[in-house]
């Protein structure tokens, strides 16, 4: 969404936006990618973070992929604009074939290690921390869950 709408408002339409977007998925079917990138710092926790949309669960930073966008280009632009984030070395982990809201979904899924504070933009997320990978805070998404396997082992 556009950065001249006041955070507060954009907040508070996320909600309906996902919705919204949801049931277009589930009507359209349409594949769809995306990017998760599993951060972690220097002691090896893992960052994680909460949305202000969507079901309320512990996730990882992402997003989806503008039509011809290299995945990696992606998901920095994600990190960036979701985190305040600059990622240096970038590596593929996995890319699962799954579904998300009813539609075919292909999900690329990247590691990069920062000790960078996180700063969450307010707008789409709300909090992020880091987490021990024995210790990852509940409630964490079923996606999520799959995607942090996919990531420890590689």
């Amino acid at each position: 969404m556009l950065q001249f709408v006041p955070a507060p408002v954009q907040r508070a339409l996320m909600p309906l936006a996902h919705r919204l977007r949801h049931r277009w998925r589930r009507w359209r079917k349409v594949p769809i990618a995306g990017v998760s990138v599993v951060i972690s710092n220097l002691e090896g926790d893992v960052l994680l973070l909460r949305h202000s949309y969507g079901p309320q669960v512990w996730a990882l930073p992402g997003g989806g992929m503008k039509p011809g966008e290299d995945p990696e280009d992606c998901a920095r632009r994600e990190v960036r604009e979701e985190l305040g984030l600059t990622l240096g070395k970038v590596e593929s982990v996995a890319v699962l074939e799954e579904e998300l809201s009813g539609s075919p979904h292909t999900a690329h899924i990247f590691t990069a290690i920062s000790n960078e504070r996180p700063r969450p933009d307010g707008r789409e997320v709300v909090e992020a921390r880091y987490f021990p990978t024995h210790s990852l805070p509940e409630p964490l998404g079923s996606v999520t869950a799959r995607r942090v396997e996919a990531w420890k082992t590689r």
